[in-house]
């Protein structure tokens, strides 16, 4: 049997393994980004002379690459606009069992991820279903972990699942030429892939997912802050109970008494009914603050907000902490007439980790003071230079929903699928399209639009499908797929089975994008060693390089929700290598019948 020293492989095929090698132990061993290192691979194949500038630079214009670029915009305006947040109130509901509860999350997220990018989706649903187990008193590490394989499962779904797809159908379009794949050809596969994962996860997540303690409840008491806010006129809580609303068992928070009028009620029912006008006061830590602050159907209680120029959507949360220079020392808020002197707004106080009496505009501010601020952008480089704050920081995520674009928001979404699915238009111009109109209606802003890209995913994208260029120019993909052949004796089943798994192990340990570009010249070569159709090995790509379950690492939405739900290696370990065996055998097993070898 032929080693894989003895391939006859050319100085630039030689070095093209040598430094994709060199590159994967760059990121597993060392842990360096994976952005600058399969850049610098790219980079040293382009300076030896193995590939040409034009060939280096190919990946950076892949048609792949440029709709993934388009769509984070597109799921900017979706976050932005809150519309995310409003489906998640109303598809998860108060389940009073683990199974319902289960089921009511991962089958929406399995859909809304088969037309979203999974990331902001897991994103924007982390601190919903944190917020949603404290209500339905159940553990967050019982959820966060099909949350996140949820998500996988619906990005296997549609050509615009995940960018892995949208990659592999930009190296399909290089290689065979044509219009590419349609948006749901990867659903007759996708789709059993994903129900086998969510009966997995039905069937034994409760045996094998931990109950870890929440780990946002371990420092609830830290740098408690008091916040009060109203309910509005119009607001959907008006009328149910606080528990029914979701203002019962916080994450970290909790209410201190309810003012109604003249009258203070200090130890709230559960099945209190929410009146219009009805005053909250809360209690809790930064983040509980800033999740209730964003809360559709509530508003900071002080008028004081609706005097700062500009509409609400336009302002930020900071977090400053009062200098023992600062003017207004030993002053209340309102006597101090802070929205005078800062032009900004005193949402929520913390005083030395203790909960303070009284009311917002009561507090005396002493030096020390945790002030969460609303406020203009322009507050913060201000303040920065002044000695009234020890620190000026902008929380991450403080931005008001624009909700009243939500509807425009997802009406554009909608017109991009149908666009793209009954090809009026190529999947590129309708994510391009999409985009320019989120901007055009204001559901984000230019900036907001900029900082949602998530550049480093792009670079490596453009890099490994430079890389895999090298592979197939070189023939070096070819003798690898002759050295596979060796393993298969002579069936293309076991073929496919072999480049699967091998995209599964890949993608555990680099990017599932990096994964699938480097894998897939093999794989046609591989096809055609065998004279049959690359279809088959194909799509069992795409599955394959989603289908990381194992570690944190292996995909981005594994460790998104690492640090919430109190995870470690082991509890992925458990839960998710099974599920990298079923899935990847359950593709191997399907995809020859539906395109045929």
């Amino acid at each position: 049997m032929e080693s894989l020293f003895s391939l006859h492989l050319t100085f630039g095929g030689i070095l093209t393994i040598w430094t994709i090698i060199v590159c994967f132990i760059m990121v597993v061993a060392f842990k360096l980004p994976e952005d600058f290192t399969f850049l610098g691979g790219l980079i040293f194949l382009l300076l030896t002379g193995v590939i040409k500038t034009s060939e280096a630079l190919s990946g950076f214009s892949d048609s792949g690459l440029l709709t993934v670029a388009a769509l984070y915009i597109v799921v900017a305006g979706l976050q932005e606009t809150g519309a995310i947040i409003w489906l998640s109130r109303h598809i998860l509901g108060y389940p009073k069992h683990y199974f319902s509860a289960m089921l009511r999350l991962v089958l929406p997220i399995t859909g809304l991820s088969a037309f979203l990018n999974n990331t902001p989706v897991v994103a924007m649903f982390i601190p919903a279903v944190v917020e949603w187990c404290g209500a339905i008193n159940q553990k967050p590490s019982r959820f966060l972990i099909p949350l996140s394989y949820a998500a996988i499962f619906g990005g296997m779904c549609t050509l615009i699942g995940t960018s892995t797809n949208l990659i592999v159908n930009g190296l399909y379009q290089r290689q065979f030429g044509g219009d590419g794949l349609s948006m749901f050809s990867v659903t007759l596969i996708g789709l059993p892939c994903a129900m086998i994962g969510v009966a997995y996860l039905l069937i034994f997540g409760k045996k094998l997912l931990p109950e870890h303690a929440d780990p946002s409840m371990t420092f609830a008491n830290t740098n408690e802050y008091i916040l009060e806010l109203k309910v509005v006129e119009g607001s959907y809580v008006i009328g149910k109970s606080i528990e029914n609303a979701g203002l019962r068992n916080l994450p970290g928070a909790f209410i201190v008494e309810l003012v109604r009028g003249e009258q203070i009620i200090n130890a709230v029912s559960p099945s209190e009914i929410i009146q219009s006008g009805d005053r909250f006061v809360f209690a809790g830590n930064i983040d509980s603050m800033k999740s209730l602050y964003r809360k559709k159907g509530l508003e900071p209680a002080t008028n004081q907000i609706f005097k700062l120029d500009g509409p609400r959507t336009q302002r930020c949360l900071v977090k400053a902490i009062v200098s023992d220079t600062c003017p207004l020392l030993n002053n209340t808020i309102k006597e101090g007439r802070f929205r005078d002197v800062y032009n900004a707004v005193v949402i929520a106080v913390s005083r030395k980790g203790k909960r303070l009496q009284g009311r917002i505009g009561d507090i005396r501010l002493k030096a020390g003071d945790m002030l969460l601020v609303e406020c203009h952008e322009g507050f913060i480089p201000r303040q920065k230079e002044s000695k009234d704050f020890y620190l000026v920081n902008e929380l991450e995520g403080g931005n008001l929903y624009k909700s009243d674009k939500a509807p425009f928001a997802v009406a554009i979404l909608i017109a991009m699928i149908l666009l793209a699915t009954f090809d009026v238009i190529s999947m590129l111009e309708a994510a391009m399209a999409a985009a320019v109109v989120m901007l055009i209606f204001k559901c984000c802003t230019p900036a907001q639009a900029k900082r949602s890209i998530g550049w480093n995913v792009l670079i490596v994208i453009a890099s490994t499908l430079g890389l895999s260029y090298a592979l197939a120019s070189t023939g070096t993909a070819e003798a690898l797929a002759k050295f596979l052949m060796q393993f298969s004796y002579g069936s293309p089943w076991i073929a496919l089975l072999i480049i699967a798994v091998s995209t599964t192990i890949l993608t555990e340990v680099i990017t599932n994008n990096g994964a699938a570009a480097i894998i897939f010249p093999i794989a046609v070569s591989t096809a055609a060693q065998f004279s049959v159709s690359a279809l088959p090995f194909v799509f069992c790509i795409m599955i394959a390089a989603s289908a990381s379950f194992a570690t944190p690492i292996g995909y981005q939405t594994n460790l998104m929700v690492y640090a919430p739900g109190g995870y470690n290696f082991k509890d992925y370990f458990k839960i998710g290598i099974p599920l990298n065996i079923i899935i990847c055998l359950s593709s191997v097993a399907i995809a020859p019948y539906i395109w045929h070898f």
